[in-house]
């Protein structure tokens, strides 16, 4: 019988007002009110002036994005390592974690304004808590419910009562797997001590009495085998010493006495003392025990042998009490520092019996007095209730042990031994490479059963902390045969992780077991999980294993997986069993029955699990009358999780149809109707087992939905009506008003991943508590968004990233070269926006598939045409689905694309960039293709007020022109050519800073010297190094103006040593940006924003600016974020993003309508109107001038005597013959004359 791994309770959702300009999901503030203990912190709005730039874009990897609103708000994925964390929700409906635990947090009740936490867990919040803690929401202080060891499944929180029932699969003070913890903070037993299988789930029923349900068939504590103390424990291996010992030869080794139970004296078979001298046998071990019994065999060699002794236990260093039969006497006797030792040689040997069953690592026997002339022994065994099969074989039954099927363990793989440190012991541990080979390390466990019967089979894991590998494990298959069928029927697998802090133990297994004999062993296989790349964050895969623990079930206790307790009775009378409806119920199941799930109602207790009988099948309900109900006969599978919603039942599990077979569709998930008795399909449901149901609240179109979460095993939301088949990862959303999936609705939704294991409903007016893993977002895109106050989808549908490539990777990469990062790219990674002559078409490129209007598939490179009702196209077949496009530029009505681009257009050869014409919808004549060892353009930058193309990225030659790194193509004459003779190497990023001069960062030479930011003179056509570029730590990989006039600029890359960097050239020197990032960071844009409030002064960023940087950046103390906002003093998130396979998401770059930057909405007219202006005053002034200078001189010559000289040809002729020339001449030779007086 397989066990669930999570279990069931309830919940809600609770909403905040938000500042105007976040994205608001106002219908949330009618779902509780406002917070009270828990207090959210609303961010500063970041005040960006977009009024300028006309339609803005945002591209990159993801499928949910967010503005960061909140503090708390992140982008973690969900975890995939098994922990979970108390969570909450924000006003925005994004989900805030409150603490962490190491592994699930199963069940959750509120207990005197307390949060009861269980599951299996070993650390909550990184403190040691092994099972269950209470958490205080007013202070945020865990403490931890101590004493018990093992697993909590289901929690009762009875307030009235003043106490909180517990189950599970656990030991705690003299209980096992139920015990109650009341509000006198201490445990206190049930009068039945619990049950001997695990509790799975605790329910109040409308009579007040309680209701267990698990995998159990009697009271009290777990039986032991008929055969007690039957399991020896290895004392061969064991470091064996003696104090005081005799130097007789032959009797001098305390190891004489192991394994020797023939009780026959002489040398080499007794260890003897010194003549008439107290001594001690010592012996300690590298792993840890609970012995039951003691047999020593006493020694008569030469009439000497040990009369009195005492036990004491390391490292308690206490002294035990034993009970004993006084062979003397025949009587029951006890002892505990005096222990009576028989010198009558016909008794053989003497079994003592522990008083208390303690743990140890080591013990010493101290010899008090002695027969004849000192003290010695023949013989020493030591028992153990327990059954064991450890991994280390040296911990296993000893060779000598009276049985001829001996514990042991055989392996397989690159196995060492690891120090216990905080364990029980030693262990093995295997360091695995990454991706994990399923067969790359192996240990077969084979048990010493010696009775055949009913099993409790617990995996023991060593924590992580104290080896230090928590970020090295990851996840394990358990598998096995127990039976010896015909067939050798297996146990079905199970999958545990590893990644717990402390010791813990899982319980995998309950069933029959066949004893071991000469023709069959039963044996448990532990092999890896394959693959594992990238839920385990290390650099390669550790794998531990220590033991597999077996305890015998009482088949005969009269239960079957269901109890009824009374609380107000003190005893639990056995008689009274025919009298509760539950426990006849239970009686009437087939064998190796299970009860998974409780819910009750006013007038009924609903029961979910893994039973039949003739007349219920896995579900059933039981009235307040006693009488059961079948709910429609039942389903033909296995119940695992239920939640009642009014007369509706939601129910998960393993099942694909009712009973009688009436009702197909059923896959794994169904609701009953109760007043009908009628069941109903959710869609088609889904392709795998469902474990837990979680009602959450949502925002969907401006209204408040009511939804049903799912969590388990499933990989598919199966196909029904319209809806086609979609992929998941185990986690779904039914939205009841819309009879559909989440995952199908064509609205904007928000983004949630992960898995939810339990919940609470409205806890002290701070609404909704959930447990689990979730990684959530306002906003539910795939790759690209608009930008504006709020986030909103482009209407295109792209597929997730998941589903492009296998082969492809999701992430940045830090560029060490292009060839490199463009294969582990996958999303949007860069946009455009072209308008003209009444056309408006969106450009969008990147990894990517995408839904053309006509139904085909797009690939890579798409076409939004909102001029013509937003039509979706894209290029033929003929482009390599594998091309990634990496840059963008339009050029008149044509875009250049480019990236790591092959194919073909036009009958012409494709290579790393092409033309395509925006008016037509099709190929320009095609650029001569570009060639090198893997040509990649990262860069396309038209030249201002030209037909000219920049293309910059990593290759050789364009067409037969020899031009490495920058090549231009020229749309007048139709062909490559170079600029300049001087550079060399990989462009990453180019940008006009003037008319005539390019900027290009990346790994380069210029004149064959190594540069990481270089200068075009496309003047001069020459290329130089830019100022101060020597100081740069590392490649350029993103850079932007700092200023309209960009005489300064802002630079970003990465060290050699992978650590990113960022400075600003202020247009004398470059200035470190003082901030550190964290590990991993990658910047892939930079751009300046102005802001409409100014921010406190800085020396590097101007009051009403704010550099946005995109990518995916660590930021000190927060974690990561797709982009960020600095101001010149610190660093703020500004959108965050995530991905539904739990890779790291991210922002590649923000793309903007038109380039206003330094322009704020603000200041008045924009430049081009007072560029206008400012011409239009300098012409009035200048004609101004001129009309005052024509008058000034007309003056001057009335002044001086002047009179307009004659005009007409009479007038000169007669002139000429008035004036004699000798007068004209002779005026000549005088001086000029002074100005005249008037």
């Amino acid at each position: 019988m397989r066990m669930p791994l999570w279990q069931t309770s309830a919940t809600h959702s609770r909403a905040l007002t938000l500042t105007p300009w976040l994205l608001t999901l106002t219908s949330l503030m009618s779902l509780t009110s406002l917070s009270q203990a828990i207090n959210f912190n609303a961010i500063p709005n970041p005040n960006l002036d977009l009024s300028q730039l006309g339609r803005v874009g945002i591209a990159g990897d993801f499928n949910g994005i967010s503005y960061y609103q909140y503090e708390g708000q992140t982008e973690q994925p969900f975890s995939s390592n098994g922990s979970e964390q108390l969570l909450t929700r924000l006003p925005n409906g994004v989900f805030l974690s409150l603490l962490e635990a190491d592994a699930s947090i199963q069940t959750m009740c509120v207990f005197r304004d307390q949060v009861i936490l269980g599951g299996n867990f070993t650390s909550l919040g990184g403190k040691r808590s092994i099972g269950v803690a209470s958490y205080n929401l007013n202070t945020s202080e865990l403490t931890s419910l101590a004493g018990l060891s093992g697993q909590v499944n289901s929690l009762l929180c009875d307030e009235s009562a003043g106490k909180v029932y517990i189950g599970g699969s656990f030991r705690a003070a003299d209980s096992t797997n139920a015990i109650t913890w009341l509000a006198s903070e201490n445990w206190t037993s049930l009068p039945f001590a619990g049950f001997n299988g695990p509790v799975t789930s605790i329910a109040k029923a409308p009579s007040g009495h309680i209701i267990f349900g698990g995998s159990f068939t009697g009271l009290g504590n777990t039986s032991t085998p008929t055969e007690s103390e039957g399991q020896v424990i290895n004392l061969s291996t064991a470091t064996i010493e003696a104090d005081q010992g005799t130097s007789a030869d032959g009797f001098s080794d305390p190891k004489n006495i192991v394994c020797k139970t023939g009780g026959v004296d002489g040398a080499g078979n007794t260890w003897l003392l010194q003549d008439n001298t107290p001594g001690a046998w010592r012996a300690s071990f590298n792993f840890g025990f609970e012995p039951s019994r003691l047999r020593l065999w006493n020694t008569h060699q030469d009439g000497r042998g040990t009369r009195t002794w005492r036990f004491t236990a390391q490292p308690l260093n206490g002294i035990l009490n034993f009970t004993y039969i006084d062979p003397a006497t025949g009587r029951n006797s006890s002892c505990t520092s005096e222990c009576p030792l028989s010198d009558d040689p016909s008794v053989e040997f003497q079994d003592f019996y522990f008083v208390n069953i303690l743990g140890m690592n080591a013990f010493r026997i101290d010899v008090s007095a002695w027969y004849g002339n000192g003290g010695g022994l023949n013989g020493i065994e030591l028992f153990s209730n327990d059954m064991f099969a450890y991994a280390i074989n040296d911990f296993n039954e000893p060779s000598c042990a009276n049985t001829t099927t001996v514990s042991e363990a055989t392996t397989t793989g690159p196995w060492t031994v690891t120090t216990s440190g905080q364990s029980n012991s030693q262990y093995l541990s295997a360091r695995l490479s990454k991706p994990v080979a399923s067969d790359a390390a192996t240990v077969v466990f084979h048990p010493d059963i010696r009775q055949s019967g009913d099993y409790i089979v617990k995996l023991y894991t060593p924590g992580c902390q104290q080896d230090g590998t928590c970020s090295n494990r990851g996840q394990i298959v358990m598998s096995g045969t127990l039976t010896s069928g015909s067939t050798n029927d297996t146990i079905p697998t199970r999958i545990f992780y590893q990644t717990n802090d402390f010791d813990k133990y899982d319980q995998f297994y309950i069933g029959p077991i066949d004893a071991s004999s000469r023709s069959f062993r039963p044996s448990i296989t532990m092999t890896p999980i394959p693959g594992q790349v990238d839920s385990i964050p290390g650099d390669d895969f550790v794998m531990v294993a220590q033991r597999v623990g077996f305890e015998l079930m009482n088949s005969t206790g009269g239960l079957n997986g269901l109890f009824e307790y009374d609380p107000d009775q003190d005893t639990v009378n056995t008689t009274d069993f025919n009298n509760s409806a539950f426990i006849k119920l239970g009686t009437s199941f087939a064998n190796n029955s299970a009860v998974t799930s409780l819910i009750t109602s006013n007038d009924r207790t609903y029961i979910g699990g893994n039973f039949t009988s003739d007349n219920v099948r896995n579900i059933a309900a039981i009235g307040n009358d006693g009488q059961t109900a079948p709910l429609d006969g039942g389903l033909n599978g296995e119940v695992l999780s239920m939640y009642l919603d009014g007369d509706q039942l939601f129910v998960g599990g393993q099942f694909n149809n009712t009973q009688d077979g009436s009702t197909s569709g059923l896959a794994n998930v169904a609701v009953y109707d109760n007043t009908s008795n009628k069941w109903t399909a959710l869609g088609a449901g889904v392709d795998g087992t469902v474990r837990t149901l979680v009602p959450l609240t949502l925002n969907l179109s401006g209204s408040s939905e009511d939804v049903m979460a799912l969590t388990g095993d499933f990989t598919q939301l199966l196909a029904f009506g319209d809806n086609q088949a979609v992929e998941t990862r185990g986690f779904a959303v039914w939205v009841k008003s819309q009879s559909n999936w989440l995952q199908n609705l064509d609205t904007p939704v928000p983004l949630l991943n992960g898995r939810l294991s339990t919940f609470l409903l409205d806890v002290q007016g701070n609404g909704p508590l959930y447990a689990g893993s979730m990684s959530t977002q306002t906003l539910r895109a795939n790759g690209a968004v608009t930008m504006g106050e709020t986030l909103d989808n482009f209407p295109i549908k792209i597929q997730q990233s998941s589903e492009v490539s296998s082969s492809s990777t999701s992430g940045l990469s830090k560029r060490a070269s292009l060839a490199n990062s463009t294969k582990t790219i996958s999303g949007v990674v860069t946009g455009a926006f072209y308008e003209r002559d009444g056309r408006n078409v969106t450009i969008l490129g990147g990894h990517f598939i995408a839904n053309a209007s006509n139904g085909s598939s797009i690939y890579n490179l798409a076409f939004i045409n909102g001029s013509n009702s937003d039509t979706v196209t894209g290029l033929g077949t003929e482009i390599s689905e594998d091309s990634v496009f990496l840059a963008v530029a339009i050029q008149d009505n044509n875009v250049f694309a480019g990236g790591r681009v092959n194919g073909t257009a036009g009958g012409s050869t494709v290579h790393g960039v092409l033309s395509y014409n925006l008016v037509s919808g099709s190929y320009n004549t095609q650029p001569p293709a570009l060639d090198g060892d893997d040509v990649v353009v990262s860069s396309i930058n038209v030249r201002p007020n030209t037909g000219d193309v920049f293309v910059g990225g990593s290759f050789n030659t364009a067409g037969s022109l020899p031009c490495p790194s920058v090549c231009v193509f020229s749309t007048s004459t139709n062909q490559w050519n170079r600029p300049g003779f001087d550079l060399d190497g990989d462009v990453f990023c180019m940008m006009w800073s003037s008319d005539s001069t390019l900027l290009a960062g990346g790994n380069l030479t210029v004149n064959d010297t190594t540069t990481y930011l270089a200068s075009y003179d496309a003047s001069g056509s020459k290329w130089t190094s830019f100022s101060g570029a020597e100081t740069l730590p590392g490649p350029v990989t993103a850079f932007t103006a700092a200023n309209s006039g960009v005489s300064q600029i802002w630079a970003a890359g990465n060290q050699s040593d992978g650590a990113a960097f960022l400075m600003k050239y202020d247009g004398s020197s470059w200035v470190s940006s003082g901030i550190t990032f964290g590990q991993s960071t990658i910047i892939s844009s930079l751009q300046i924003f102005t802001i409409t409030e100014p921010h406190d002064s800085s020396s590097i960023v101007d009051s009403n600016q704010v550099l946005m940087m995109t990518g995916s950046i660590n930021i000190p103390g927060y974690g990561t974020a797709s982009s960020a906002i600095f101001n010149g003093t610190t660093v703020q998130p500004y959108a965050l993003t995530s991905n539904t396979n739990s890779t790291t998401s991210s922002i590649s770059k923000i793309f903007v309508q038109n380039q206003n930057f330094f322009t704020s909405s603000s200041s008045g007219l924009a430049v081009g109107f007072v560029v206008l202006i400012g011409l239009a005053i300098s012409l009035v002034l200048m004609l101004l001038i001129v009309v005052a200078g024509l008058a000034l001189d007309r003056y001057r010559k009335k002044r001086d005597g002047y009179v307009p000289a004659p005009t007409s040809m009479f007038d000169r002729g007669s002139g000429i013959q008035r004036i004699p020339p000798h007068e004209l001449l002779d005026s000549l030779s005088k001086g000029r004359p002074g100005a005249p007086h008037v």
